[in-house]
């Protein structure tokens, strides 16, 4: 099983370029830096380097569009910059980004931000709201195309410290008290075979020294009971939805 490759999102603007990056699971989306511009050579250099650092060629530019869809000398210039980091190599897609900058002012405004620091953060985290609203509609899709027997197969593929690959079957990434877990079983496992008898390995997604995203193991029995009861709560929700 491949890799996922991770996806680096730019909000591209004249004087600065916010980044997000998606986790190793192309599932959420996390802000990463503003990048002040210099020049077309040093910013097809830095958007390089953040793409060897993160082990992908895949870039997703938000693109400016007027309420009625059309598009304009903005997203001309996002796309001459798109055009230069395509020139080095690098894999360019787009989306829609209307509001995204207002979504983003928002969102800092409601988390008590202050308005000059604002300014140094919107960027990134209208980079983090593209990026999120593309993996959600990437996951959506996906999921409508596939079958069942292919929705039981979704496998991943994790790394051990001693550089061994081992298989699992993703269940669930859910959020709790803030922080992040995903729920693996063997992959030969059944999904409807999960009910408390069969093993579930829970992880917290988190970061390493170098800024890279790590899975740790949780120690808190009481913790992980509250996690896989969210998780069975969540799935029995889905069931219902189906049905």
């Amino acid at each position: 099983m491949a890799r996922i490759l991770r996806i680096l999102c730019l909000d591209v603007g004249d004087k600065r370029i916010g980044v997000a990056v998606s986790d190793s699971l192309g599932i959420t989306a996390q802000p990463l830096d503003t990048y002040t511009r210099v020049g077309y050579g040093p910013d097809v250099r830095h958007m390089m380097a953040l793409a060897s650092r993160y082990g992908t060629d895949r870039i997703l530019c938000g693109l400016p569009r007027n309420m009625d869809g059309s598009t304009g000398g903005q997203a001309d210039k996002v796309r001459a910059f798109a055009a230069e980091l395509e020139k080095v190599g690098l894999r360019v897609s787009y989306w829609d980004e209307r509001m995204t900058t207002l979504s983003a002012e928002r969102a800092l405004i409601q988390g008590g931000v202050r308005r000059d620091a604002r300014k140094q953060k919107v960027d990134m985290v209208a980079a983090t709201v593209i990026l999120q609203a593309y993996l959600d509609a990437e996951k959506t899709k996906q999921s409508e195309e596939k079958t069942m027997d292919e929705q039981q197969m979704e496998l991943v593929e994790l790394v051990d410290e001693e550089g061994n690959p081992t298989q699992f079957q993703h269940l669930m990434t859910l959020e709790h008290e803030g922080q992040t877990y995903v729920l693996l079983c063997d992959a030969d496992e059944e999904i409807e075979d999960v009910d408390g008898e069969s093993p579930v390995y829970i992880l917290r997604i988190d970061r390493d020294e170098s800024g890279e995203d790590c899975y740790v193991t949780v120690d808190d029995e009481g913790l992980l009971d509250q996690v896989f009861e969210k998780f069975m709560e969540l799935a029995g929700q889905e069931d219902e939805d189906e049905a």
